[in-house]
């Protein structure tokens, strides 16, 4: 199973990288647009395409360390369960972790997830779901991408973070902790 899960992570978070660099793309020039133009249907429509801008530069620094560490050192604390809950960037992550910190530190991989959700709901609320292209809407097409790519990238991490969460699971039933890998060691 471990040759499964690793080259699952790898797809999964490539899938993530790809598309958020799409969005990341969709957002930056519709924001570019928006600051020179300013030709936005209403300011929260704007300030909701920054917020996907966000989240594609939040999620394309973060996903790229995860997916090296976890391929180069899987067996490392950075690749653990832990981390791959916790996301974390602080000093703490080299320090052991307990079960506290599992669960009351925050999460990334959820906090993430977290973004991508509120960033697409938004989008979808301040457009009513869906434009209807035949009613002129400025950058309509831009606009629809961008949402379908931000639910997308959610429906993609919503699976992830419930199989990190069965991969937990296995973990601490073997008793190894959160500190202990995503993979059993062979």
């Amino acid at each position: 199973m471990g040759g499964a899960v690793r080259l699952g992570h790898s797809v999964t978070l490539g899938v993530v990288i790809f598309f958020s660099i799409i969005t990341l793309s969709i957002s930056a020039w519709l924001s570019s647009r928006y600051s020179s133009h300013h030709n936005y249907i209403n300011t929260s429509e704007r300030d909701r395409v920054r917020f996907l801008l966000f989240c594609s530069v939040w999620t394309i620094v973060l996903a790229p360390v995860f997916l090296a560490t976890f391929l180069v050192a899987p067996a490392h604390i950075i690749a653990s369960v832990a981390a791959h809950g916790i996301w974390c960037a602080a000093p703490s992550v080299f320090k052991p972790l307990t079960m506290s910190h599992f669960f009351l530190r925050g999460c990334r991989l959820f906090v993430t997830w977290v973004f991508w959700l509120s960033g697409a709901a938004s989008l979808a609320q301040s457009i009513g779901g869906r434009l209807n292209c035949s009613r002129h809407f400025v950058y309509c097409g831009q606009i629809n991408a961008l949402e379908a790519f931000a639910w997308i990238i959610w429906v993609i991490l919503t699976f992830a973070l419930v199989f990190v969460m069965l991969l937990g699971k296995k973990t601490l039933s073997r008793g190894e902790g959160p500190r202990g890998p995503l993979v059993a060691a062979v």
